[in-house]
Protein backbone atom coordinates (compact mmCIF):
# COMPACT_ATOMS: atom_id res chain seq x y z
CA UNK A 1 0.00 0.00 0.00
CA UNK A 2 3.00 2.18 0.85
CA UNK A 3 4.32 1.75 -2.68
CA UNK A 4 1.27 2.30 -4.51
CA UNK A 5 0.65 5.24 -2.64
CA UNK A 6 3.89 6.44 -3.11
CA UNK A 7 3.74 6.16 -6.50
CA UNK A 8 0.43 8.01 -7.00
CA UNK A 9 1.59 11.51 -5.03
CA UNK A 10 5.35 11.35 -6.27
CA UNK A 11 5.19 12.80 -9.31
CA UNK A 12 5.38 16.34 -11.12
CA UNK A 13 1.50 17.12 -9.98
CA UNK A 14 2.57 17.29 -6.69
CA UNK A 15 4.80 20.02 -7.01
CA UNK A 16 1.98 22.71 -7.79
CA UNK A 17 0.13 22.87 -4.95
CA UNK A 18 3.47 22.47 -2.16
CA UNK A 19 6.00 24.55 -0.84
CA UNK A 20 8.21 22.95 -2.79
CA UNK A 21 7.43 24.42 -6.21
CA UNK A 22 9.40 27.93 -4.75
CA UNK A 23 12.52 26.33 -5.49
CA UNK A 24 11.46 24.74 -8.57
CA UNK A 25 11.25 28.16 -10.30
CA UNK A 26 14.97 28.19 -10.09
CA UNK A 27 18.11 25.99 -11.91
CA UNK A 28 21.05 27.64 -10.11
CA UNK A 29 22.20 25.37 -6.81
CA UNK A 30 22.45 27.94 -4.37
CA UNK A 31 19.13 29.84 -5.76
CA UNK A 32 17.59 26.32 -5.07
CA UNK A 33 18.74 25.68 -1.48
CA UNK A 34 18.08 29.53 -0.09
CA UNK A 35 14.96 29.85 -1.52
CA UNK A 36 13.66 25.99 -0.08
CA UNK A 37 15.45 26.69 3.05
CA UNK A 38 12.97 30.21 3.34
CA UNK A 39 10.04 28.56 1.65
CA UNK A 40 10.67 25.58 4.21
CA UNK A 41 11.02 28.02 7.05
CA UNK A 42 7.13 28.90 6.67
CA UNK A 43 5.72 25.86 5.28
CA UNK A 44 3.00 25.72 8.24
CA UNK A 45 -0.69 26.95 8.01
CA UNK A 46 -2.93 26.44 4.83
CA UNK A 47 -0.41 25.97 1.99
CA UNK A 48 -2.02 28.49 -0.35
CA UNK A 49 -1.52 31.27 1.92
CA UNK A 50 2.76 29.40 2.55
CA UNK A 51 3.20 29.59 -1.26
CA UNK A 52 1.62 33.40 -1.47
CA UNK A 53 4.04 34.92 1.29
CA UNK A 54 6.92 32.21 -0.15
CA UNK A 55 6.42 33.70 -3.68
CA UNK A 56 6.27 37.46 -1.97
CA UNK A 57 10.00 36.76 -0.24
CA UNK A 58 11.46 36.08 -3.65
CA UNK A 59 10.09 39.19 -5.03
CA UNK A 60 11.85 41.01 -2.30
CA UNK A 61 14.93 39.48 -3.41
CA UNK A 62 14.34 39.95 -7.16
CA UNK A 63 13.71 36.71 -7.82
CA UNK A 64 17.53 36.19 -7.47
CA UNK A 65 17.76 34.59 -3.96
CA UNK A 66 21.59 33.81 -3.66
CA UNK A 67 22.66 37.01 -5.40
CA UNK A 68 20.22 38.86 -2.84
CA UNK A 69 21.60 37.25 0.22
CA UNK A 70 25.10 37.63 -0.25
CA UNK A 71 25.34 41.18 -1.23
CA UNK A 72 22.60 42.51 0.91
CA UNK A 73 22.87 45.57 2.57
CA UNK A 74 20.71 47.06 5.75
CA UNK A 75 19.22 49.23 3.39
CA UNK A 76 17.84 46.30 1.33
CA UNK A 77 16.71 44.40 4.34
CA UNK A 78 14.49 47.18 5.44
CA UNK A 79 11.34 45.77 3.21
CA UNK A 80 11.57 42.65 5.08
CA UNK A 81 10.65 44.19 8.62
CA UNK A 82 6.85 44.54 7.09
CA UNK A 83 6.86 40.65 6.21
CA UNK A 84 4.55 38.70 8.11
CA UNK A 85 3.55 34.99 7.88
CA UNK A 86 1.83 33.29 11.22
CA UNK A 87 3.91 33.78 13.97
CA UNK A 88 7.17 34.71 11.43
CA UNK A 89 7.45 38.25 11.57
CA UNK A 90 9.98 41.09 9.84
CA UNK A 91 12.37 40.78 12.54
CA UNK A 92 12.81 36.98 11.67
CA UNK A 93 12.67 37.23 8.32
CA UNK A 94 15.86 39.94 8.60
CA UNK A 95 17.93 37.30 10.72
CA UNK A 96 17.57 34.68 8.49
CA UNK A 97 18.48 36.46 5.65
CA UNK A 98 21.65 37.89 7.41
CA UNK A 99 22.71 33.95 8.75
CA UNK A 100 22.36 32.70 5.10
CA UNK A 101 24.48 35.53 4.28
CA UNK A 102 27.18 34.30 6.68
CA UNK A 103 27.13 30.57 6.23
CA UNK A 104 27.38 31.52 2.23
CA UNK A 105 29.95 34.27 2.49
CA UNK A 106 31.98 32.09 5.70
CA UNK A 107 30.89 28.61 5.60
CA UNK A 108 30.88 28.09 1.97
CA UNK A 109 26.93 27.13 2.12
CA UNK A 110 24.23 25.19 3.32
CA UNK A 111 25.32 22.01 2.45
CA UNK A 112 28.61 22.16 3.36
CA UNK A 113 28.01 23.29 6.96
CA UNK A 114 25.48 20.27 7.35
CA UNK A 115 28.29 17.60 6.30
CA UNK A 116 31.55 19.28 8.35
CA UNK A 117 29.35 18.63 11.77
CA UNK A 118 27.53 15.43 10.47
CA UNK A 119 31.52 14.05 9.79
CA UNK A 120 32.35 15.60 13.55
CA UNK A 121 29.54 13.59 15.04
CA UNK A 122 29.30 9.77 13.57
CA UNK A 123 27.42 10.79 9.98
CA UNK A 124 24.24 11.75 12.19
CA UNK A 125 21.71 13.89 10.29
CA UNK A 126 20.54 15.45 14.01
CA UNK A 127 24.04 16.43 14.87
CA UNK A 128 23.92 18.17 10.95
CA UNK A 129 20.70 19.97 12.24
CA UNK A 130 22.17 20.96 15.10
CA UNK A 131 25.48 22.18 13.66
CA UNK A 132 23.61 24.44 11.37
CA UNK A 133 21.25 26.04 14.20
CA UNK A 134 24.56 26.54 16.13
CA UNK A 135 25.81 28.67 13.38
CA UNK A 136 22.47 30.07 12.28
CA UNK A 137 21.81 31.67 15.30
CA UNK A 138 25.87 32.85 16.43
CA UNK A 139 24.45 36.54 15.36
CA UNK A 140 22.83 38.53 17.61
CA UNK A 141 19.26 38.04 17.25
CA UNK A 142 15.97 37.94 19.42
CA UNK A 143 15.26 35.09 21.38
CA UNK A 144 11.61 34.73 19.69
CA UNK A 145 13.33 33.71 16.28
CA UNK A 146 14.86 30.82 17.46
CA UNK A 147 11.61 28.97 17.59
CA UNK A 148 11.34 29.17 13.78
CA UNK A 149 14.19 26.56 13.45
CA UNK A 150 13.43 23.98 15.65
CA UNK A 151 15.87 22.33 17.72
CA UNK A 152 16.74 18.84 17.80
CA UNK A 153 18.78 18.53 21.14
CA UNK A 154 15.37 19.54 22.86
CA UNK A 155 13.60 16.30 21.46
CA UNK A 156 11.55 18.53 18.83
CA UNK A 157 10.05 16.78 15.56
CA UNK A 158 12.17 19.54 13.54
CA UNK A 159 9.42 18.80 10.55
CA UNK A 160 10.38 22.05 8.36
CA UNK A 161 13.80 21.58 8.32
CA UNK A 162 13.81 17.79 7.38
CA UNK A 163 11.32 18.43 4.70
CA UNK A 164 13.97 20.55 3.66
CA UNK A 165 16.37 18.30 3.96
CA UNK A 166 14.48 15.96 1.96
CA UNK A 167 14.26 17.96 -0.78
CA UNK A 168 17.63 18.60 -1.06
CA UNK A 169 19.00 15.17 -0.57
CA UNK A 170 16.84 12.14 -1.98
CA UNK A 171 17.79 11.42 -5.98
CA UNK A 172 13.98 11.75 -7.34
CA UNK A 173 13.56 10.59 -10.64
CA UNK A 174 9.90 11.84 -10.64
CA UNK A 175 11.14 14.96 -10.30
CA UNK A 176 9.68 16.20 -7.26
CA UNK A 177 13.00 16.08 -4.67
CA UNK A 178 16.14 17.42 -5.68
CA UNK A 179 18.74 15.58 -4.89
CA UNK A 180 21.50 18.09 -5.15
CA UNK A 181 23.29 17.31 -1.86
CA UNK A 182 25.93 14.79 -1.95
CA UNK A 183 24.59 13.18 1.90
CA UNK A 184 22.88 9.56 1.14
CA UNK A 185 18.85 8.87 1.33
CA UNK A 186 19.16 6.58 4.19
CA UNK A 187 20.05 9.06 6.93
CA UNK A 188 16.89 11.00 6.09
CA UNK A 189 14.36 11.37 9.20
CA UNK A 190 10.75 11.48 7.93
CA UNK A 191 8.57 15.08 8.22
CA UNK A 192 6.44 14.41 10.65
CA UNK A 193 3.27 16.49 10.27
CA UNK A 194 -0.30 16.05 11.90
CA UNK A 195 -1.18 14.24 8.35
CA UNK A 196 1.77 12.13 8.18
CA UNK A 197 1.56 11.54 11.90
CA UNK A 198 -2.08 10.25 12.00
CA UNK A 199 -1.77 8.01 8.96
CA UNK A 200 1.53 6.40 10.48
CA UNK A 201 -0.73 5.64 13.54
CA UNK A 202 -3.45 4.35 12.07
CA UNK A 203 -0.97 2.30 9.70
CA UNK A 204 0.79 1.03 13.13
CA UNK A 205 3.98 2.24 12.34
CA UNK A 206 3.75 4.77 14.91
CA UNK A 207 3.12 3.67 18.26
CA UNK A 208 4.22 6.78 20.40
CA UNK A 209 1.50 9.54 20.74
CA UNK A 210 3.98 12.35 20.70
CA UNK A 211 5.09 14.43 17.93
CA UNK A 212 8.36 15.04 18.89
CA UNK A 213 12.12 13.54 18.06
CA UNK A 214 11.53 10.37 19.22
CA UNK A 215 8.71 9.83 16.72
CA UNK A 216 10.65 10.81 13.55
CA UNK A 217 13.12 8.41 14.60
CA UNK A 218 10.71 5.89 15.72
CA UNK A 219 8.40 6.24 12.04
CA UNK A 220 11.57 6.30 9.88
CA UNK A 221 12.97 3.28 11.68
CA UNK A 222 9.23 1.51 10.38
CA UNK A 223 9.91 2.83 6.97
CA UNK A 224 13.25 1.62 6.85
CA UNK A 225 12.23 -1.83 7.13
CA UNK A 226 10.21 -1.31 3.25
CA UNK A 227 13.26 0.71 1.79
CA UNK A 228 16.35 0.69 4.26
CA UNK A 229 17.97 3.07 1.35
CA UNK A 230 15.33 5.77 1.12
CA UNK A 231 12.85 5.20 3.81
CA UNK A 232 11.61 8.97 3.25
CA UNK A 233 10.13 8.20 0.04
CA UNK A 234 7.08 7.49 1.84
CA UNK A 235 6.69 10.77 3.18
CA UNK A 236 4.80 10.98 -0.42
CA UNK A 237 2.12 8.96 0.31
CA UNK A 238 1.76 9.50 3.76
CA UNK A 239 0.85 13.01 3.63
CA UNK A 240 -0.71 12.35 0.09
CA UNK A 241 -3.46 9.93 2.12
CA UNK A 242 -3.42 11.94 4.86
CA UNK A 243 -4.95 15.01 2.60
CA UNK A 244 -7.00 12.40 1.14
CA UNK A 245 -7.90 11.27 4.23
CA UNK A 246 -8.31 7.08 2.21
CA UNK A 247 -5.61 5.44 4.62
CA UNK A 248 -8.65 2.79 6.04
CA UNK A 249 -10.16 2.57 3.04
CA UNK A 250 -6.88 1.71 1.39
CA UNK A 251 -5.97 -0.52 4.33
CA UNK A 252 -8.64 -2.80 3.79
CA UNK A 253 -7.58 -3.68 0.34
CA UNK A 254 -4.40 -4.94 1.79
Amino acid sequence: MLEESYFKYNNKKFIADDPISIPHGFTQKEDIEISAFLAAAIAWGQRKTILVNAGKLMRYMDNAPYDFVINSTATDLLHFKKFVHRTFNGDDCVHFVKALKKIYLHHAGLEAVIKNAMQVNDHNLVNGISGLREIFFALKHLPRTQKHFANPLKNSSCKRINMFLRWMIRKDKAGVDFGLWNISPALLLCPLDVHTGRIARELGLLNRAQDDLKAVIELTNALKEFDKTDPVKYDFALFGLGIDKKAGQLLSKF
